[in-house]
């Protein structure tokens, strides 16, 4: 048993709730914006004092309306500066918000809203709005459902308008520090969601101590973030809510088609994401290269930036004439990269899944620290991550400060704090299992270094035992198999049998990049590519990169092509995309045998 922690650098409010945030940043930063929103494609600004205003006016219209305190409401809506309003307006009416994925079947809705009680549910568009109404004679609890595309929000304010500033102010003061803020359903890979009781101490314990010990990445006045990812995840929560705490500009967009556009726009000097959006940057600006004939100096380019990463952890630093390569790659592409990545961010924070070493070198040595971090909805987003100086790349960092984290005697990572979650709604025995004497029990495996950073190697419930005794870790290969750009998705087998196997999808955004590369007709389908000499030598480089880093038993011997993505549609991965293994085995059962048939 090993475990790690480190002080405290926020000390959580005795009492209090999540709104004193808004009402601090207006008394002491009134003229500073805090969020920008986009109206018609341009940003427009929110000060502390504006949105403070805009909160207290819908929290009226909720009170109007007969929300009560401890209600439950449901938030069903892509990221956009509305969830953010609604989010501290729902508190501020001493309310608990339950987000609600804006991709969940009527199903998954029904039970979220029926499970945690909902009385009312904010919708964004008619689509989700009929989604709810289409399971409501399920939902006896259910009093009101509001649509934002159809002026939910100044319906309420309208509503409120008879109430008091102070009438809000008595009842966004009943909430306590240990009264629950949000009950986030957990998209579990097997059974139903679990709603996890995150309280106001648990964001203050953990946005406090991320923006302490993030400080250089969150100047008042100076910072800003473009936040893309879900609002519905806790990683999303995070950034919203830390941004608010610290304050600083955050913005908020829905569609990630336009990401490009959007950090060209804003100019985040801070940038989130999962690793699938960095592997998309960095692929497409190789695809890119090679189109305009530039492949070889692009490659050239990424292997500097990557040596020189490697250097910096070296005693002696980069060598005379690395440093010199470096900087005329940095006149030639490195800058390019970062103005895609708005022009001004000289780090971003990665989580979700493992970023892969050889990226986050290339990212280091373009000069954009990605930092990796570590945690779960249980443990109110990230319970590790790297410092911002001093990243070690290949961990996923240090314990959040005034956390610990310890490596039990099976490998399996456990966290205590006062950032984890209080339990599972209306689910006692799923808390008894999950805590133990205080300590949260993630099933995730992982090992500590003499420094306290650490790393996660594999799921307990998703090692796999071959037919030779073999145990199998998947993560470690299917993360370096994913990363090549021809790769959507990869899925290791292998359980009792002989060799691991893999199945493995392709990109739909990088495959017509690659037919016309090869030469090849437009608009072949993965089905028709499953066989083509080409497409798999080329999958093939990504499987021996993946081999590279396990053992020779470990290796994937042979893979399949699948004809289809795995999607949340398909049932396939979870909404935050991870794997449904057990689902994806069953739906491929073919494919898989076909691996190891003669």
């Amino acid at each position: 048993m090993r475990e790690f922690s480190l002080p405290a650098l926020y000390e959580v409010p005795a009492d209090g709730n999540l709104t004193d945030l808004i009402r601090r940043n207006a008394a002491l930063h009134p003229d500073v914006a805090v969020i920008g929103r986009k109206v018609d494609g341009r940003w427009q600004d929110v000060t502390a004092a504006g949105f403070l205003a805009e909160v207290r006016a819908v929290a009226k219209g909720l009170m109007a309306s007969g929300i009560e305190p401890g209600d439950r409401i449901g938030l069903l809506s892509r990221t956009r500066y509305e969830w953010a309003l609604l989010d501290f307006a729902i508190w501020s009416a001493g309310a608990v918000t339950v987000p609600v994925y804006e991709t969940s079947s009527p199903e998954q809705i029904q039970w979220i809203l029926g499970d945690s009680g909902a009385v009312a549910c904010l919708t964004e568009t008619p689509a989700h709005e009929a989604a709810v109404a289409s399971v409501r004679d399920r939902l006896p609890d259910l009093a009101n459902i509001w649509q934002i595309e159809r002026g939910a929000v100044e319906r309420l304010r309208a509503a409120g308008e008879p109430l008091t500033d102070e009438a809000v102010d008595e009842r966004s003061a009943l909430a306590t520090a240990d009264s629950p803020a949000t009950i986030v359903y957990t998209s579990g890979t097997t059974g139903r969601p679990k709603g996890c009781v995150l309280t106001h101490r648990s964001f203050f314990a953990e946005c406090g101590n991320v923006v302490e010990r993030l400080k250089p990445l969150f100047n008042t006045g100076e910072s800003s973030v473009l936040l893309f990812l879900p609002a519905a995840h806790v990683f999303g929560r995070l950034v919203e809510i830390a941004s608010v705490m610290a304050p600083i500009r955050l913005g908020l967009v829905s569609d990630i088609k336009n990401l490009t556009d959007d950090l060209g726009s804003f100019r985040p000097t801070l940038v989130l994401g999962v690793p699938r959006v960095f592997e998309k940057v960095y692929n497409g600006a190789r695809a890119k290269a090679q189109a305009d004939g530039k492949g070889k100096i692009f490659d050239k380019a990424a292997e500097t930036a990557i040596a020189y990463s490697r250097a910096q952890d070296t005693p002696a630093g980069p060598s005379f004439g690395l440093r010199i390569k470096h900087k005329v790659f940095d006149r030639l592409v490195y800058g390019k990269l970062r103005a895609v990545l708005g022009g001004r961010a000289t780090h971003a924070i990665s989580g979700g899944a493992p970023l892969g070493e050889r990226l986050g070198h290339f990212y280091r040595g373009i000069g954009f620290t990605v930092l990796e971090g570590y945690g779960l909805t249980e443990s109110c987003a990230a319970t590790a991550f790297n410092p911002w100086d001093r990243a070690r790349i290949g961990t996923v960092g240090q314990p959040l400060p005034g956390s610990v984290v310890r490596i039990a005697d099976d490998g399996e990572v456990l966290l205590h704090g006062e950032h984890l979650f209080s339990g599972y709604w209306n689910n006692e025995a799923a808390t008894a299992d999950a805590l133990s004497d205080g300590w949260f029990h993630t099933g995730d495996l992982g090992t500590l270094d003499e420094d306290g950073f650490l790393r996660i190697t594999g799921r307990k419930k998703e090692i796999i035992v071959t037919a030779g005794g073999k145990n199998v870790a998947p993560a470690v290969i299917e993360d370096r198999i994913r990363a090549h750009a021809l790769v959507a998705e990869c899925m290791v087998v292998g359980d009792a049998r002989p060799f691991v196997g893999a199945l493995i999808t392709l990109d739909e955004e990088f495959l017509p990049r690659w037919l016309e590369q090869h030469g090849k007709p437009a608009g072949l389908t993965a089905a028709e590519l499953a066989d083509d000499p080409e497409l798999l030598a080329d999958v093939q480089k990504a499987v021996d990169d993946g081999n590279a880093a396990v053992s020779k038993a470990e290796s994937v011997r042979k893979f399949r092509i699948l004809p289809a993505q795995f999607t949340e549609a398909s049932g396939h991965v979870t909404p935050s995309l991870k794997l449904k293994r057990n689902v994806v085995a069953k739906d491929f059962a073919d494919e898989i045998e076909a691996i190891y048939r003669g």
